[in-house]
């Protein structure tokens, strides 16, 4: 593959993965935790955006289990988030095996 074929396919796919970026930047997931007693959203860019809890779930005797409750739900976003990004962008970066450099 000659040099300039080779640079205007990396320039393509630098500008697929700006695309995907700020696609998944406009996307959500949302998790629950705690059978829907607390729900935590967040962007495909990884920025928590809402966290809702249920007020049933508020008992001022355990609130360690609320705070147990809103990490878990927010963990969870967040790992459906980074899939959601791997997914999308790993799509992008698989045309980097394709131009046969070393260690991709």
């Amino acid at each position: 593959m000659n040099t300039q074929k080779m640079l205007k396919q990396m320039q393509k796919m630098q500008a697929d993965m700006e695309r995907v970026q700020a696609e998944l930047a406009q996307e959500s997931v949302t998790a629950a935790a705690g059978g829907g007693a607390v729900t935590a959203r967040v962007s495909g860019g990884l920025e928590l955006l809402e966290v809702k809890i249920d007020p049933a779930a508020v008992d001022p005797e355990d609130v360690e289990m609320l705070e147990d409750t809103v990490v878990a739900a927010v963990n969870e976003a967040m790992r459906q988030a980074q899939q959601l990004a791997q997914d999308r962008l790993g799509v992008v970066a698989g045309g980097f095996s394709g131009l046969g450099l070393p260690g991709l």
